[in-house]
């Protein structure tokens, strides 16, 4: 049961990761929408709404003592806050200034930087062959796009600061899904709520408000796509949380590489990007990349078998 509960939460990740991606760059590219932030405060705003519809329906359940948080429980869950609409706000305004296919590029070293993180906060030992299990994932999927990207500074800076907020911000996760065993629904509740106020006053301060248009100028499918994108979001940040509690923050990441086919090719279809030879051959290195990471075991343990057989017996040196 589990197991099936895992593997319908990466469908739904997966899925929702490519198409939020998407949609957000049709958004701004296509409609030339250009509040970033005013559409991440939204996402969060969607949160709250959805969150408290579920609790206030008793469709999630809770353990006992969930909802009297420490005083230390407490301040992770805002500082999670803090790097998550932090991670989501430059990598929207990154998306202002670059193709998605050089974001993505840039997202897929996300398990490397992820890897280490967890080695300085948490103080987790790694096998070796995981950390080399990282360079077909970051290489290969950096190849899949390679092709296509456009350099602009400002937006590498803005990707580049995303992707080691999202690190972050899945260590803090893991800590709170797993060590302190909140439930994912009522910690996404919590972390949207300030999140919002965050976002929505940053929005505020930094956005051009005065080009703003009236609601009714404006396509009404935009509304569509943002409302598709709201929810795509609670769904998204849900399934990421329900991958974290039953794998690790660094198997997320890993599994986030293959959005990198997904978002790929919806780039090729919607913003006319061109699929190259060095493209399927980043494909096959992620995969291969991520086959090894998910066997390390097995394989240091095929190894070192290996290792036993060709070594001489102790009584075979004395003679």
């Amino acid at each position: 049961m589990e197991m099936l509960h895992l593997l319908s939460a990466i469908v739904v990740w997966l899925v929702t990761g490519t198409t939020i991606s998407s949609l957000n760059k049709w958004i701004f590219a296509v409609y030339n929408f250009r509040y970033p932030l005013l559409l991440s405060a939204l996402h969060m705003l969607t949160a709250i709404v959805v969150d408290y519809g579920l609790m206030k329906l008793r469709l999630v359940q809770y353990k006992g003592g969930e909802r009297d948080l420490t005083a230390n429980a407490k301040f992770k869950v805002f500082m999670l806050s803090l790097t998550f609409c932090a991670s989501i706000a430059f990598g929207n305004l990154g998306l202002n200034y670059v193709q998605l296919s050089f974001a993505q590029m840039i997202y897929t070293t996300t398990p490397l930087f992820t890897l280490a993180i967890s080695t300085l906060i948490l103080g987790k030992q790694h096998h070796i062959l995981k950390y080399t299990a990282m360079m077909p994932i970051c290489l290969g999927a950096s190849f899949s796009i390679m092709g296509e990207v456009q350099f602009d500074q400002t937006g590498c800076c803005f990707v580049l600061a995303a992707t080691m907020l999202r690190g972050i911000k899945s260590i803090q996760q893991s800590i709170l899904l797993q060590e302190e065993k909140i439930n994912s629904v009522f910690l996404l509740y919590l972390m949207a709520i300030p999140s919002f106020f965050i976002l929505s006053v940053a929005a505020l301060a930094l956005e051009n408000w005065a080009l703003l248009e009236s609601p009714l100028k404006y396509d009404n499918r935009l509304w569509v796509f943002i409302l598709l994108s709201c929810l795509g979001s609670v769904l998204y940040n849900l399934a990421s949380f329900c991958v974290i509690t039953l794998t690790s923050a660094v198997t997320l990441h890993i599994l986030g590489n293959l959005n990198v086919v997904g978002n790929l090719l919806l780039s090729q279809l919607l913003f006319g990007s061109e699929l190259s030879a060095l493209s399927c051959v980043g494909v096959v290195l992620t995969l291969s990349g991520m086959l090894m990471y998910q066997n390390t075991d097995f394989i240091a343990g095929y190894l070192d078998s290996r290792k036993t057989k060709v070594q001489p017996p102790e009584d075979s040196k004395a003679d």
